[in-house]
């Protein structure tokens, strides 16, 4: 059983103390923590930790941001898509290679204090270590401004925009009060017309963002970090099983046409077909299935069901692996169906295909990671981020945290503040690598 500590929580207009770059590690990751925990206080609901895109406790958190990133001498700009955008050059007056860092900063409903914000302000840490240290290379530092597709149901909205991959058509979204994505950026005090120039400069060489693993794999291997090497695709539809309601206590068994057991005899066959995959190995986690939502007509205790609809959410690194599954699983729901006299209509919702990170710059983290001190653990991410989006543009490299717990997407959601330490100093070691890289190139 996880103990979950509760810290208080400063209020919105305090602001941690900067804490030196070279001062030591320890001491900065746990300012890194305390900032996190102000910025959740930049919340839509009192008691809970709600950032929905573009709401007002996102201008709040840019105000924060903003005046971090003016402290170190950085050039910040908001674009189109509301990402918040801090640029370090060492020589300002001429265009520079630069390594991009970013994370998000848009929540799910009573989230937790670190998923996203905290891959930005260990961002800015990088930054001024950078600049204590001297390291020859540029930063840009996105805050992206939304990733969990909350607000207008579909995801990576900032991260889209970066990458040059923003459909105009996604601004006639609207949310649950009827906002249109278009009017919520004009409110935002931004233009949506000039979404074009949100595209990532040409002079960014890599991408790296930092993230909580949001799962229990390091926990159960008692280790700090890993270098995820790719995100997993992703297949989600419904299942649909369509039979016929009646009367529970005079309809014979052998003369039901039972939604629901249909729907029940499938769901354990998705488990049976996930776990018959490997799971837990060194760079590959396996496939898993989920069955997270089950509706059932007419939903009443003395009446056989006459329809069940099931969702299925499929995930692997491995496109074979995933499509092989998928196509398994309908083929036997629909078998099912056959044969006990049903319907099966099958709704495809999403098919993501997997994203590899870069060779050449994982390669160059894990490298990191172990001249750091650190054991290097390569995984997969089974759940989707920004490096997936950006990875499509730009060299992309990923650093995964521990999560005590497992556990994510939840206020209980925390980090040790030895992980913070461990990704400062890794972060620190890929900064002087991919800069001697730059030097060597130039």
């Amino acid at each position: 059983m996880t103990e979950l500590t509760i810290v208080p929580e400063p209020t919105p207009t305090q602001t941690p103390a900067q804490t030196p770059s070279t001062a030591p590690v320890e001491t900065r990751a746990a300012a890194a923590i305390a900032e996190c925990r102000l910025l959740a206080t930049m919340t839509e609901e009192a008691g809970r930790i709600t950032r929905r895109y573009l709401t007002p406790p996102v201008a709040k958190v840019h105000d924060h941001l903003r005046k971090r990133m003016e402290s170190l001498s950085m050039t910040v700009t908001v674009d189109a898509a509301g990402n918040l955008r801090g640029l370090w050059q060492l020589h300002p007056a001429r265009p520079e290679k630069r390594l991009v860092i970013g994370s998000h900063i848009d929540t799910v409903p009573d989230a937790g204090a670190f998923d996203g914000v905290l891959g930005v302000v260990l961002a800015l840490e990088l930054v001024a270590e950078a600049q204590a240290k001297s390291i020859p290379i540029a930063i840009e530092v996105i805050a992206f401004s939304e990733e969990e597709g909350v607000r207008f149901g579909v995801p990576f909205l900032g991260s889209r925009a970066v990458a040059g991959r923003f459909d105009q058509a996604l601004l006639d979204l609207h949310d649950a009060d009827g906002v249109s994505l278009e009017q919520s950026i004009r409110d935002f005090g931004l233009d949506p017309s000039a979404m074009s120039e949100a595209l990532l400069s040409d002079e960014a060489v890599a991408f790296l963002e930092i993230h909580i693993e949001q799962g229990p794999v390091l926990e159960s291997e008692k280790l700090p970090l890993a270098v995820v090497t790719a995100v997993a695709g992703q297949t989600r539809c419904e299942v649909t099983f369509t039979g016929q309601a009646n009367h529970a206590g005079t309809t014979p068994m052998h003369l039901r046409r039972d939604a629901l057991i249909a729907a029940a005899e499938w769901i354990v066959a998705v488990e049976q077909v996930a776990e018959r995959h490997p799971q837990n190995v060194q760079f590959d986690q396996g496939l898993v299935a989920t069955v997270g939502k089950l509706i059932v007509e007419p939903n009443a205790g003395n009446v056989v069901a006459g329809l069940a609809r099931a969702t299925l959410d499929v995930r692997s690194a491995r496109e074979s692996a995933r499509l092989e599954a998928v196509e398994q699983l309908l083929d036997r729901a629909r078998t099912i169906a056959l044969v006990r006299g049903l319907t099966c209509e099958v709704r495809h919702k999403m098919d993501q295909p997997a994203v590899s990170m870069d060779e050449e710059l994982t390669a160059l983290l894990a490298d990191s990671v172990e001249a750091a001190g650190f054991p290097v653990r390569r995984m997969p991410s089974g759940a989707g981020h920004d490096a997936m989006v950006m990875a499509t543009r730009v060299p992309t490299a990923m650093l995964f945290l521990r999560s005590p717990g497992g556990i994510s997407h939840h206020p209980a959601e925390n980090v040790i503040e030895e992980d913070v330490a461990a990704a400062l100093e890794a972060g620190g070691v890929f900064l002087q690598r991919i800069a001697a890289k730059l030097s060597m190139q130039n």
